[in-house]
């Protein structure tokens, strides 16, 4: 029997799961960011952050070997991220913010680029189905 999963990806694809996985990110990430703006003051706070993936792999190392069935398909280096992708680390550092401000301003522009995309693939779902009518 099919799951709830298959069906998502057959109808959103894996970009369903990826940006939702993402919103999780960002919003963690923007509590994150939050909490050590609100604890800047306090003596022996040090400031977190969220890494995602080990900072991708540190940007894949580029020596992962791929194979394309179809010399149109894009080279794809994880065909899923999940939860289990982020990871906390505590600085040694107290938290400064102008730096902390900054992360805040980037993780809601990134946050808003992933709704903006989800909301783009509804839309073509929903396209999709007017004009299937």
């Amino acid at each position: 029997k099919p799951s709830g999963r298959f069906f998502m990806e057959a109808l959103f694809g894996k970009t369903f799961n990826l940006l939702s996985t993402m919103l999780d990110f960002r919003s963690a990430r923007s509590k994150l960011i939050s909490s050590n703006i609100a604890n800047l003051e306090s003596a022996d706070y040090k400031s977190a952050d969220y890494v995602f993936k080990e900072d991708l792999r540190r940007a894949m190392d580029l020596k992962i070997r791929l194979s394309r069935t179809n010399e149109k398909h894009f080279p794809n280096a994880q065909d899923e991220i999940t939860k289990n992708d982020f990871r906390l680390v505590k600085s040694d550092e107290k938290a400064d913010l102008d730096k902390e401000m900054t992360n805040l301003a980037e993780n809601q522009l990134m946050y808003n680029l992933s709704v903006e995309l989800l909301a783009r693939k509804f839309r073509g779902i929903n396209n999709i189905l007017k004009e299937a009518k």
